[in-house]
């Protein structure tokens, strides 16, 4: 299971550093892709099978599943630790997920997620906010 914050920078190049947590469970080969919110979404090749099931499942007569299967698929990518333990993020991702300088790799149960610092410090600030009111829409889940 990922969970953990970790502040890592990106380079010019768009390489950044996998946190050594986080490498083993990966395996030297995972995928990146769009994530939510702005973000990207890493996973291991056999979590990364098991959403793909999930989403060949969906009706492709369904606009929302259509659009939404594109989304991620379009964007993925499979990265390769380098011996230093960075990934290369293709351009196209970077600029999505608006990758400057600073940023936040973070463990999310089945996933890692790499936000732009300000995005994350944003989205956490709004979050936390409204956790309660989260959480309380959350029972229902049995958490």
């Amino acid at each position: 299971m990922f969970m953990g914050e970790y502040q890592h920078n990106i380079d010019t190049k768009g390489r950044i550093i996998i946190p050594a947590k986080f490498r083993e469970l990966l395996g030297e080969t995972f995928v990146i892709t769009r994530g939510l919110d702005r973000c990207l979404f890493g996973y291991p090749i056999e979590e990364w099978k098991q959403v793909e099931e999930k989403l060949k499942a969906l009706p492709l007569t369904k606009k929302d599943a259509r659009a939404f299967t594109r989304f991620f698929f379009s964007g993925a990518s499979e990265c390769e630790l380098d011996k230093q333990g960075r990934i290369n993020i293709p351009t196209p991702l970077v600029g999505y997920a608006q990758l400057e300088k600073e940023c936040v790799v973070l463990g999310v149960s089945n996933r890692i997620e790499i936000w732009s610092k300000e995005l994350w410090e944003d989205y956490f600030e709004e979050s936390e906010e409204s956790f309660a009111e989260i959480a309380e829409n959350m029972i229902g889940f049995d958490i």
